[in-house]
């Protein structure tokens, strides 16, 4: 609801900058963290250099976060990273950096984040899958599977969560028109979105209708869910 605090990963470009602009133009109190600065501003909403990968960065953002605002009530996980691929042909330093990302990342967060929260015995955590999980994408094993851990992780911690008023749910998004699948050769995404019932890619708005739900004061019984998007 606005004036809560929103922590939102990978806010300097993509579908993060927008969740970003979108969050703090409705008066949240945005605070965005990446690895580098980003090159827009907005009067209620702050960066923070940080790797999500690396734990002395994620304790030092949500330390930052604890001193100026006294609390966190909203987490959107969506820092992540990912390389299309045959398994064969991918290094192992390659599949390590994706792990460290979008698992590691999430895990650090949300753990860090959670304790912020069970101050006030509330909160909403969105993490992010991918619709490449339940669709089993060749070419994205290893992106897939740290999706799937991240899926996991989602479902347990939703439980362990539940007591302290706080949820915690996850969007996986279909394809989106960002730097993330400007790589992949077109026929590869053509393919993809005829895979789909709705067969065209997401939109940034797509992805922020599902985290309004689920951020709602009325979803409070809604938690350990992953909704995927585009009927994958």
């Amino acid at each position: 609801m606005p004036g809560d605090v929103m922590l939102i990963t990978g806010a300097r470009k993509g579908i993060g900058r927008f969740l970003a602009e979108h969050y703090a133009g409705r008066g949240y109190r945005v605070v965005g963290c990446s690895r580098q600065a980003p090159d827009w501003t907005h009067p209620n909403c702050e960066h923070v250099a940080a790797d999500v990968s690396r734990e002395e960065d994620v304790k030092g953002l949500l330390s930052h976060i604890a001193g100026r605002y006294g609390r966190l009530d909203v987490i959107l996980n969506n820092a992540g990273i990912a390389s299309m691929n045959h398994f064969l042909l991918t290094p192992g330093s390659t599949a390590q950096k994706i792990m460290e990302t979008n698992f590691t990342g999430t895990f650090l967060v949300c753990r860090e984040g959670a304790r912020l929260m069970m101050k006030h015995r509330r909160g909403r955590i969105v993490n992010f899958s991918t619709v490449a999980v339940p669709m089993t994408l060749e070419g994205e094993a290893v992106y897939a599977a740290s999706k799937s851990a991240v899926e996991t992780f989602t479902k347990v911690i939703a439980r362990e969560l539940a007591p302290c008023g706080i949820t915690c749910n996850a969007v996986g998004p279909a394809p989106v028109e960002t730097d993330l699948i400007r790589s992949v050769p077109p026929e590869k995404i053509r393919q993809l979105v005829d895979r789909l019932a709705i067969k065209r890619l997401g939109t940034f708005q797509d992805v922020a209708n599902v985290i309004d739900f689920f951020i709602r004061e009325e979803s409070a019984y809604v938690t350990g869910q992953i909704l995927y998007l585009g009927g994958a």
